[in-house]
């Protein structure tokens, strides 16, 4: 085995994936069964840690079911959502009802995102073509003519560098995005004025499968996930969670007891919290030669109306169609004009979701900044007045459909799957 301090390992590889979360995982399985060498690359060395998105829309329920994955999926640990409801000064409202959707894929899910990944990384596994390398983190580009033509990297199970060279490089590493910054492309973020502060705890705490809670004393969104855990949030106001800290888990425990006692009674320390920045942002560019990004590498995603695995997903099923066409079309590294069509389609239906994401949020970051200084003769009626009414105006009702089946409903390529050539 080569030492780390001499020449790296050279392998090559059609694609070579960066970051195995949703989009990095769905795209791996789509190419595996397409018969496409593929090569996923995973900083992490197990995929047991925190992630912040825990909402599966109804598309990707459909999606999950073209790629013929959906009944494994369901016998993960889950919650089927199909009525949320949002409580607010003591009332609760129905705010969506997925049952209005073309049946059998009327309902979402909460779950936690390991095992999933697991599932694809296990099915794209079944491919002769397809190699996951955990614990390997990607240090660079490498370029050739001024395309990129593949990835260098450290290999920290066997400890080796590796050049891992590739036809075409998939940025799907999240918002901090490793391969987005060495392309030198900025995330272009969108500033926001709140933040989102998660925190787990046991499943009992929570007695609906998804469900937000308004008071005057805050906004506090929680769900279950599944027999194990539940998750809540509290929306602060963007820089403030330092102080929050400063001032204890007691205090905070009682602006927590003021929308909901029996979930302050759950939390006990702030080892229990993870902040989510909520600033979503779109990159200049997504593809170029030799060169495509995908998910939050490409959009960051803001938490508002539950977006991001959905974004990340479909990412993946247009990035597959388009780079199967692509590879039978020239054996040279994928040019920009071939990849082309993956950023034609999805950045304006990107650019849709996140226009409806940022005016939600603006929503909420007034409420966050006033509701507790608001007038309660003020706040109460208007914000039950808003529940009552906005349901059922056609540009809310607008909005929830294209969160629920995206802007511009898009399908698996079944076509291009060779499973009978190239199973192990």
């Amino acid at each position: 085995m080569p030492d780390s301090r001499g020449s790296p390992t050279t392998r090559g590889t059609a694609v070579a994936i960066v970051g195995a979360g949703p989009g990095g995982c769905v795209l791996s399985y789509l190419l595996a069964r397409s018969g496409v060498d593929t090569v996923l690359l995973e900083r992490h060395a197990n995929l047991d840690r925190e992630f912040r998105g825990y909402f599966f829309q109804p598309l990707a329920v459909r999606l999950f079911a073209e790629m013929g994955v959906l009944d494994d999926v369901l016998t993960l640990d889950h919650d089927e959502v199909q009525r949320p409801e949002v409580t607010a000064f003591g009332r609760s409202y129905e705010v969506v009802d997925f049952s209005e959707l073309p049946n059998p894929y009327d309902y979402g899910l909460l779950m936690e995102q390991p095992p999933l990944l697991r599932l694809l990384i296990d099915r794209a596994d079944e491919f002769e073509n397809f190699e996951f390398r955990p614990a390997t983190t990607v240090s660079d580009l490498v370029r050739e003519g001024g395309r990129v033509v593949g990835v260098r990297a450290t290999d920290r199970e066997r400890d080796e560098d590796l050049e891992l060279r590739s036809r075409l490089v998939v940025g799907a590493d999240g918002r901090f995005s490793t391969v987005r910054k060495a392309a030198g492309l900025d995330a272009g973020l969108f500033d926001s004025g709140v933040e989102l502060l998660w925190f787990k705890l046991p499943s009992d705490a929570v007695h609906s499968p998804a469900q937000g809670r308004i008071e005057g004393d805050g906004i506090l969104l929680y769900f279950g996930l599944g027999r194990e855990e539940a998750q809540a949030g509290w929306f602060i106001e963007k820089g403030t969670y330092p102080e929050v800290r400063k001032r204890g888990i007691e205090r905070f425990r009682r602006e927590i007891a003021a929308v909901d006692p029996g979930i302050a009674r759950r939390l006990k320390s702030f080892d229990q919290c993870s902040l989510l920045h909520i600033e979503p942002g779109l990159t200049e560019k997504w593809v170029d030669d030799g060169l495509l990004l995908l998910g939050d590498a490409a959009h960051v995603a803001s938490p508002v109306g539950g977006q991001g695995n959905g974004l990340a997903i479909q990412d993946a099923v247009v990035a597959h169609s388009t780079v199967v066409s692509a590879l039978e079309a020239t054996t040279d590294p994928l040019p920009a004009g071939r990849l082309h069509r993956f950023e034609s389609v999805r950045r304006p239906a990107v650019e849709e979701v996140l226009r409806l994401q940022r005016r939600g949020e603006r929503v909420i970051t007034w409420y966050v900044r006033n509701g507790e200084s608001a007038p309660d003769w003020v706040i109460t009626p208007a914000v039950k007045g808003l529940f009552t009414v906005a349901p059922k105006l056609p540009f809310v009702r607008r909005t929830w459909r294209t969160f629920a089946l995206g802007p511009n409903p898009i399908s698996v390529d079944t076509a291009a799957f060779t499973p009978e050539s190239s199973s192990r």
